[in-house]
C-alpha cells in the first residue's frame, strides 16, 4: 500500500500550487483522504480532507478559503489546489486515506491509516 505525493515546490508568496497524491496497493474508494502538514519544530497540522464518496469537504481554520480537496472518479487520487500561499504554508505536505468514525475524527490524524512520505512546500516572501 503507497501513498505517493506529487506537487510540491518552491513558490513566492500569494502563488498557487497544486498537489497530488496517487494510491496504489488497494483501493481506496471506501475510504476518506486529507492532507496534514508539518513545519520544522511544529505539530502535525490538519489542512483538509474529503470524504469517501467525495460528497463532504472539511477544512483547516488556517487554510480555509484559500484550498480546495478533490478526489479523481476512481476515488485512489486526490488533489489539494492551493492559493493565495503564504510563508506560513511552508511545511512537508501528507497526503492521508483513512475511515474517521465521525465528521470529527476528520481533523485528527488517528483517525488515517495510510501516510505518504510528504511532499516540501516552501513558500517565500
Amino acid at each position: 500500500v503507497q501513498l505517493e505525493e506529487s506537487g510540491g515546490g518552491l513558490v513566492q508568496a500569494g502563488a498557487s500550487l497544486r498537489l497530488s497524491c496517487a494510491a496504489s496497493g488497494r483501493s481506496f474508494s471506501a475510504y476518506a483522504m486529507g492532507w496534514f502538514r508539518q513545519a520544522p519544530g511544529q505539530e502535525r497540522e490538519f489542512v483538509a480532507a474529503i470524504s469517501w464518496n467525495g460528497e463532504k469537504t472539511y477544512y483547516g481554520d488556517s487554510v480555509k478559503g484559500r484550498v480546495t480537496i478533490s478526489r479523481g472518479n476512481a476515488r485512489n487520487t486526490v488533489s489539494l489546489q492551493m492559493t493565495s500561499l503564504k510563508p506560513e504554508d511552508s511545511a512537508v505536505y501528507y497526503c492521508t486515506a483513512g475511515r474517521p468514525w465521525s465528521d470529527t475524527f476528520y481533523y485528527t490524524g488517528p483517525a488515517y491509516d495510510y501516510w505518504g512520505q510528504g511532499t516540501q512546500v516552501t513558500v517565500f516572501s
